[in-house]
Parts: structure tokens; C-alpha cells; sequence
């Protein structure tokens, strides 16, 4: 298990250096207590073009080179999604904890095989779901934790973005590397909040299309029906064939109240009994909304990754688990499969 002296910064190493990966780098930057020390990719020009403009210091084309090194106690897959599992076992087989990009991976058997080998060496995994760390998520949590809601009648989740022809080029949008297209790829953060929130639905139904990308091999749209365990109903809207593409909403309504998080911000909150702070919850800004890259992937904010990272970096350092692990990101990736084995089938699914 990876451990650094609590007198030096966290090293992190990075394993891919695509789009999502100078987010990555940028919120390491900004954290404290961590140190982005290297980067690996396969072709050397990227991996040079990165470093130089991260300004880090070692690279390498080898994974193992990278997780070798001493000074790296935690390491960021940021290579396409079905991809993730390889370089990740080969940085839990090394010691060290992990950050990895959403989804985990892009089927349960694969998750699995990773958090395995991390519980067994005792090393951190934590995945990407910032959306989580934003002050009106965390506000919706707590109020469903205390009880507000009551009964939750309705809990659904809406994404309906844009992407361009030219987006799904490469690995997206393939079912290889992808596992899937708009709900695995753009709805899942949207999913695992509306999971958290309201729990795993315990059956599915759902159809999916090709509605606008027609070149491509998974879905461009979805929509699915939701029947929880307890007893609830909901819907799942997800897209990426629309214009101009708006943020993603959940909406949470229950016996005694209902809420609507739009983007990262709450756009209603309403409850039959009012309490201390509901003003204040229905007048705040999201000071740091972290941006819903509802019409490009890029137009997001760093700060999301930034406050996970960092809450890796004080969960090392104060020996406690992470806010979110890999067995909690296991549940959107099931959720999420389950989704696509309804629409395969034609008929209602149980998780």
C-alpha cells in the first residue's frame, strides 16, 4: 500500500493523456498536498507535448515505468472507458491508489476484477463523479437523509446534450472502448446522482436508438422507465443528438416535497414543512458551479476533479475512506448495464 510521508506532497501519475486528462492535471495543480510527478501514454509525442505543457517532469510510454517510480503514490487513469482496468490493476499491483475517470469501467465483471485486486493490496480507488462534491447535490443528499421527502413518489434524471457528428470520432461511440453512448458516456453522472439520491432502482425498462448518429454503434438516445425497491417510480431521458443541448436536471418529488437540481444549481426546492435555511437554500448561487459540458465536453470547470482529488489527498493523510470508492461507482455502471440489457431484450429487467 502506498503511503508518503506526510512532510512531502502526494506524487501523482497520470495514464493517458487525452482531453479529460488536463482537467486532471490542473486540479492536481491546485490541490494541496499533491504533485503531478509524471504521465504515460503510448505514443511519445503526446506524452512530450503533455508534460510540456503541465510541466511535468518524468514521462514514459511504459505503464509499468510509471507506477514503479517512488515518488508516485497515486495514480489517474484517464485512458478511454474500457480501457480502464489493465493500467489500473497494473498501479493497485504496484501499491499505489487510484483515480479513475468515469465509469469505473464499462461492464460490472470488469469493476469487479479491479476493485478486487485494490481491496486485496489495500489501496484507494476512487472514481471521477464531481457532481457530487457541489454545494446543491450535497444539500439534496442531506435532506433526504433527514427524512424531508418522506415517501419519494418520482425520482428521475434528464440529459439532454449536444454532441457533434465529429465528437464520435476515435473510441466514441464504440462499444469496445465506450461500452455504450449517451447513458454510459454523458448521462452516468446524472445516474449516479439520481442512485444516491434515491437508491438502485430494482427494475428497468428501457429503449434505446440511433436517432441523429446513425454511424456510430451505440446509442445517440434513451429513455427508461424506473420501479424502485422502495416503491417509487422514475424516468431516465438521456441524449447527445440534440441542440444546443441543456444542463442536466434531476428532479426528486416525495410526499412531503419536491426538488429540482438543475445542472448545479437547485432551481426548487419546496417542502410542506418549512425549516431554518430553506430561504437561503432557494436564494444561493453556486459560487462554483462546475459547468455541465451539456453542449461540448471541454466547457466544464477543473474544480469538480480538484475538490475529489483533494479529498483523496486528506483521506491518505488522515488514514479514513474516501467520500466516494470504487464499490459506490460499481452502482452506476450496474444501474447502467441493466439499462442496456432491457433495451437488447425488449422486456423489463431486474438488477
Amino acid at each position: 500500500m502506498s503511503s508518503a510521508s506526510s512532510s512531502r506532497p502526494l506524487g501523482f501519475g497520470i495514464i493517458g493523456v487525452g482531453m479529460i486528462a488536463d482537467f486532471h492535471a490542473q486540479a492536481i495543480a491546485h490541490t494541496h498536498g499533491g504533485r503531478l510527478v509524471g504521465a504515460a501514454t503510448r505514443n511519445p509525442e503526446n506524452v512530450r507535448a503533455f508534460a510540456q505543457k503541465h510541466q511535468v517532469p518524468f514521462t514514459t510510454t511504459s505503464v509499468d515505468e510509471l507506477v514503479a517510480r517512488p515518488d508516485i503514490d497515486v495514480v489517474c487513469i484517464t485512458t478511454p472507458s474500457g480501457a480502464h482496468l489493465e493500467p489500473a490493476l497494473a498501479a493497485v499491483r504496484a501499491g499505489k491508489h487510484v483515480v479513475v475517470e468515469k465509469p469505473i469501467e464499462i461492464t460490472t465483471e470488469r469493476a469487479d476484477a479491479l476493485l478486487r485486486a485494490a481491496d486485496a493490496a489495500g489501496v484507494r480507488v476512487t472514481p471521477i463523479f464531481q457532481a457530487r462534491f457541489t454545494e446543491g447535490a450535497q444539500t439534496i443528499k442531506a435532506a433526504i437523509d433527514a427524512g424531508r421527502f418522506g415517501r419519494l413518489v418520482l425520482a428521475s434524471a434528464y440529459v439532454k446534450w449536444h454532441r457533434s457528428r465529429e465528437y464520435y470520432t476515435g473510441w466514441k461511440g464504440t462499444l469496445a472502448l465506450d461500452g455504450g453512448g449517451a447513458l454510459i458516456n454523458q448521462a452516468i453522472h446524472a445516474i449516479d446522482l439520481l442512485q444516491w439520491f434515491a437508491g438502485l432502482p430494482a427494475e428497468v425498462f428501457c429503449w434505446t436508438t440511433r436517432r441523429v448518429y446513425d454511424h456510430i454503434e451505440a446509442e445517440d438516445t434513451a429513455s427508461a422507465a424506473l420501479k424502485f425497491a422502495h416503491g417509487g417510480l422514475g424516468t431516465i431521458e438521456a441524449t447527445t443528438a440534440t441542440q444546443p443541448g441543456w444542463a442536466r436536471r434531476i428532479e426528486l418529488c416525495g410526499e412531503h416535497g419536491s426538488v429540482v437540481l438543475d445542472g448545479d444549481h437547485i432551481a426548487r426546492w419546496e417542502f410542506t414543512r418549512a425549516e431554518p435555511g430553506d430561504d437561503a437554500v432557494r436564494a444561493r448561487k453556486d459560487a462554483a458551479a462546475l459547468g455541465s459540458g451539456a453542449s461540448a465536453p471541454n466547457a466544464i470547470s477543473f474544480e469538480g476533479h480538484r475538490r475529489q482529488i483533494q479529498d483523496l489527498i486528506d483521506a491518505v493523510r488522515e488514514n479514513r475512506p474516501v467520500a466516494i470508492d470504487g464499490h459506490e461507482a460499481r452502482k452506476a455502471v450496474a444501474l447502467i448495464r441493466g439499462l442496456y440489457a432491457s433495451a437488447e431484450k425488449g422486456m423489463p429487467v431486474k438488477l
